[in-house]
């Protein structure tokens, strides 16, 4: 028996989606002001890098070269999704980011793979799902 059957198989504990913006600055900013993120630091001076987090959703942004854009993925794919986050309440936390003025482009719905999800675009054009599973509790 090798070492390797002995182990128990590693596993993954989270994903932090790296979003490439023109100004990480503003970019935290609208994390912590219209979606309730903290933002856990800024590095370089200009900042370059941030990361901002929310319960155990981390999202890293980074300053993207001087002549590139944010290079979200609905510019790929008309309604395309730059990040999907699991949450527990849907509905709460569309009328939280309603109240904060964060632009919705869709509100809760159900979608035909059993998901109850919203989404949400931030100041650069990233698109996030919100959503909860419909075929397991919560």
């Amino acid at each position: 028996m090798n070492n390797a059957e002995n182990k128990s198989p590693a596993r993954v504990k989270s994903i932090a989606p790296q979003f490439v913006v023109p100004d990480v600055v503003a970019a935290a900013e609208y994390y912590r002001d219209f979606l309730g993120f903290r933002i856990l630091g800024f590095f370089g001076q200009p900042p370059v890098f941030s990361t901002v987090a929310r319960d155990n959703a981390e999202i890293q942004l980074r300053k993207a070269d001087s002549a590139a854009g944010p290079a979200h993925n609905s510019l790929q794919r008309d309604s395309g999704l730059d990040a999907y986050v699991w949450v527990t309440d849907v509905d709460s936390l569309h009328a939280e980011f309603k109240e904060r003025g964060a632009k919705i482009v869709e509100s809760p719905q159900v979608r035909v793979y059993k998901c109850y999800e919203m989404v949400v675009e931030d100041n650069f054009g990233f698109r996030l799902a919100f959503a909860m599973d419909m075929q397991s509790p919560t």
